[in-house]
This record gives structure tokens, C-alpha cells and sequence, in this order.
């Protein structure tokens, strides 16, 4: 019981770290945000660190973060199905730039999502070593 009480409660503190995070990004960038966006921001971050507990095996972090910004950009896709086209919205619309897919991701975003989810990566694996206890995070790069 308690075991599954202090996941429950690790996962909550990633879940809001990572959308506050993803808020953040957002307000630097666009000046703006939006609450979906504090969703998508915490599911992507704790899919984005359970990376580590997917492949025992320590991947490269530049494979963890060509990984990662396909979940940010799948989660996008998902959040913006039902935030933009569903909901109608209107929270972003990348239809003016290139390489987009129905306006609600592009491969310019991916790119940026691959960079910063060192960050995240990062982030991730030293919250869960200095707060929760978890093991000292070791990287390789390929």
C-alpha cells in the first residue's frame, strides 16, 4: 500500500513538473498558453521518463531524445485533435508553416521538441534521483 501510494504521488509530481513545464516553455515562447497544454505537458513528460524503465539497457541519450519528440509530437497531434479540431478551440494552428499535418503538428515543432527534451530527459532523471531516492542517472551520448 504504501509502495503504490508513493508512485501514485511521484507520478503526480512529475505529471504537474512537466506541465508547468510545458506552460512555461510555451509562455517564453508565444507569450501565452493554455490548460490542455499543462495536460499534454505531463503526459509527455512522464513518457518521456519512463524511457529509462522501457530499455534496462541504458539507451544513447540522442536516441531517448529522437524518441521523445516523437511522444511530444504524437501527444500534440492527440491534444489537438481534441482541443482544436473537436473542441474547436483554436489553441495553435501550424497550417501556415511547413511540413505540417492537418495543422496541428509540423517538423519545424519536432525538432524543437527534439532539443529541448534534453531538458526533460534531464530533469526527469535528476528529480527522480535528488527527490525520490532513484538511481544516479548515467548517460551516453551514442
Amino acid at each position: 500500500m504504501i509502495k503504490l501510494c508513493n508512485n501514485t504521488l511521484k507520478y503526480i509530481l512529475l505529471f504537474f513538473v512537466g506541465g508547468y513545464s510545458y506552460c512555461g516553455v510555451e509562455l517564453l515562447f508565444r507569450g501565452y498558453s493554455h490548460m490542455s497544454m499543462l495536460i499534454a505537458g505531463g503526459i509527455c513528460f512522464i513518457l518521456i521518463g519512463l524511457l529509462n524503465e522501457a530499455f534496462p539497457q541504458k539507451i544513447a541519450i540522442i536516441s531517448q531524445m529522437v524518441i521523445s519528440a516523437v511522444i511530444i509530437t504524437v501527444v500534440e497531434f492527440i491534444a489537438g485533435l481534441v482541443v482544436n479540431v473537436w473542441l474547436g478551440l483554436k489553441v495553435w494552428d501550424y497550417s501556415e508553416l511547413p511540413y505540417n499535418f492537418m495543422g496541428q503538428i509540423c517538423l519545424l515543432y519536432t525538432f524543437i521538441w527534439f532539443i529541448l527534451s534534453l531538458a526533460a530527459i534531464l530533469l526527469d532523471d535528476y528529480l527522480k534521483y535528488f527527490l525520490l531516492g532513484e538511481e544516479k542517472p548515467h548517460y551516453k551520448i551514442f
